[in-house]
Order: structure tokens, then sequence, then C-alpha cells
């Protein structure tokens, strides 16, 4: 599904330059739940956002089932990432004035659903993550496992094959973040949706099923069993 040769990242020049990412190489098959962890600064979220066509990489390409995403322009990679891709970040990025509902229809409004049929399908995604009962209420009468979910449901609305997750639960509670890692991996068992997760967090990598480590920008470690 995801096939990655060869890509390097490198933020601002001369002295000042940053080499985040050098010669990554990986595959990600359908299905798979992977985490992707190491030490802060180590080019984690930078290897996240050029996966999902968030940022341009300085060499190397990356493909998207059939795709070669680092030749695409920016509109193509945006109906890519509407088609297929769903996101689920640390802080939310809900819209304050905007309800539960309204927040999770985001993506089928953006890509041209009518307002009639992204509330229902908005509906349905909410009880999928269990909060139909509070679909007309704003992010900040929302706990923030609460607010967690509605992004989920966000993520989930356009039947994505592959969820993106940064920290995830990086502002939780432990029992909080218990459930919302199960929620993804509910998603993936029901419905085959392909994980991957940044986490600093040890015991989120060992629920899934492969972990690459990455330190100074490259995978020194890439399987099953976490270090």
């Amino acid at each position: 599904m995801i096939r990655v040769s060869e890509v390097s990242k490198t933020y601002g020049k001369g002295e000042a330059a940053t080499r985040a990412l050098r010669d990554v190489s990986l595959t990600i098959a359908k299905g798979e739940t992977v985490a992707i962890t190491g030490p802060s600064g180590c080019g984690k979220t930078t290897l996240l956002h050029l996966l999902a066509g968030l940022e341009e990489a300085e060499k190397g390409e990356i493909w998207a089932g059939e795709a070669l995403i680092t030749q695409l322009d920016d509109q193509e990679i945006a109906k890519i990432r509407l088609s297929r891709m769903g996101f689920v970040f640390q802080t939310y990025h809900l819209v304050p004035v905007l309800t539960a509902w309204e927040n999770a229809a985001l993506p089928l409004i953006a890509s041209g659903v009518s307002t009639k049929e992204a509330r229902t399908r908005a509906m349905e995604a909410l009880k999928e993550v269990g909060l139909a009962d509070k679909a007309h209420r704003y992010p900040s009468q929302l706990s923030g496992g609460q607010n967690q979910r509605v992004a989920i449901a966000r993520a989930i609305i356009g039947k994505p094959s592959i969820i993106w997750a940064d920290e995830p639960t990086g502002a939780l509670d432990s029992d909080t973040a218990d459930q919302i890692i199960g929620l993804l991996e509910m998603l993936n068992r029901h419905y085959g949706t392909t994980l991957v997760i940044v986490t600093h967090d040890p015991k989120v990598a060992d629920r899934m099923s492969r972990i690459i480590r990455l330190q100074n920008g490259r995978i020194v470690h890439d399987g099953g069993a976490a270090l």
C-alpha cells in the first residue's frame, strides 16, 4: 500500500541545516498496524508527514498504492488524502465554533458531499466512536478523550484505507489513552484499516503488530518486537 524508497528530508540551509531523515526505505502493507517510535527529534513526525503527503521529500520516492505522490501537485495529493486517508493528531484540530457532528463532517463537505448526507454520515461515525449522544456539543463542552473521539470520527467518515495518527494519546490520561488505542485497533480489525501511529509511549507501540524505530533520521529497528 505504502512504499518508500531512499527518502531524505532536510530543514534549513547551510550551517543551520538539520537532516531530519536520511535515505529511509520501507513498505507498509494493507491492514498493518505500525508504530513509529524513537527519541525526540529523530524524524518520527517528519516521516509521517511525508508518507501522508503533508510535506515534500527532498529526495526519494513515496508511493500510495499506484500513485507516486512525490511527483503529484498539491491538488492531486489533496484528492488522495480526502479519498484514502484519515488523520488523528495530539491536539485534535477541531473547529471550536462547530459542533461534534459538524467537525466530523468536514472532510465530506470539503469533497462536495451535500450537508444532509454529510450530517447523516457524521452521525453514523459518531455512533461508531460512542458519541452519538454528544453530536450537538461543541469542543469546549467535551472532555479531551471525547474530543479525540470526534477527531477519530472525522478521520473515518470517508472510510479511508489508512489512518495516520501523530501522538494521538499524548494529551490524555492513561485510561483514556487505552480507550482511544482500543478504538483504533477495533477499526483495524473490523474494516482492515491500515494504522500508522507516531508515539513515544512504549505501551502504545507494543500494541501494534510492527514497530519502526528511528534514530538520527534513520531506521534502526523494523519488526514486531519492541526495543
